[in-house]
């Protein structure tokens, strides 16, 4: 059974940019691990990362973290793929980053965690042995993602990687910051166009992630006008050669209506 493998920044950006291409492949005979970096509780939040659950309504007796650990579940269920993994990693919150404008500032110099990251992803790839990763290419600038894609730039990876565009922040601006864009555009494009099946089992996934539905979309209802709008369809960059067994799934699909 071929393996893909999802390599998620946060609770709920493999869902939201590739939870069509994860039902698909999954429909396809795939095990689909997705795997969350930044998915660390910390005792007795303060100042802004304290901000991050109440401007939600979660009280600070609330472990933020290991209620969104359950959305995570639930959405990998609604996916039809594996239980997922989550690495304990501290969001940048946690990290010293104190405002919504820092967290899109770049990182931090005294940021060091890449190493880490590197680390434990490199023993990731060697747990999972996938045939295929998915990861984001950190549109929109959160410093999160930026981290995650500097790591991967040193994590030995024989199997091909296809880069996500990540959503929501694709659809936020007409121009979102792309830190990374000159590297992927001399990559390959591919595109997935999945099922109404997958479509549906997407939606639901997304929208388990009831947490961040009120600030990221106001609603269940805007969640699935953004869904909807994007047709039923996700774009990627490619590192490598897709595995016989990914690309039959792609041109399978490559033209579905």
């Amino acid at each position: 059974m071929p393996v893909a493998l999802a390599l998620s920044p946060h609770l709920d950006d493999a869902a939201f940019s590739c939870g069509g291409t994860l039902a698909t492949l999954a429909d396809s005979g795939w095990r689909v691990v997705m795997a969350t970096i930044f998915t660390a509780s910390v005792p007795d939040p303060k100042g802004f990362a304290l901000a991050c659950q109440t401007d939600k309504g979660l009280g600070p007796e609330i472990d933020y973290m290991a209620l969104r650990r359950e959305e995570d579940r639930r959405a990998a269920d609604a996916l039809g793929i594996a239980p997922p993994l989550h690495l304990p990693f501290r969001e940048a919150p946690h990290r010293g980053y104190s405002s919504p404008k820092e967290l899109f500032a770049g990182p931090r110099d005294d940021d060091a965690i890449v190493a880490a990251l590197s680390d434990a992803i490199s023993q990731l790839v060697r747990d999972v042995a996938p045939d295929l990763v998915l990861a984001p290419q950190a549109v929109g600038g959160h410093v999160d993602h930026v981290q995650l894609v500097r790591a991967l730039g040193s994590v030995r990876m024989d199997a091909p990687i296809l880069w996500w565009r990540d959503f929501p922040y694709t659809v936020r601006h007409a121009e979102p910051k792309e830190p990374f864009g000159s590297d992927f555009a001399a990559l390959p494009e591919r595109a997935i166009h999945y099922s109404v099946s997958a479509e549906a089992r997407k939606g639901r996934a997304c929208a388990a992630y009831g947490t961040q539905l009120g600030y990221q979309f106001g609603g269940v209802d805007g969640l699935m006008r953004r869904l909807a709008d994007e047709a039923r369809s996700e774009r990627f960059r490619l590192s490598g050669v897709l595995p016989g067994e990914a690309a039959a799934v792609f041109e399978d699909h490559a033209s579905r209506p």
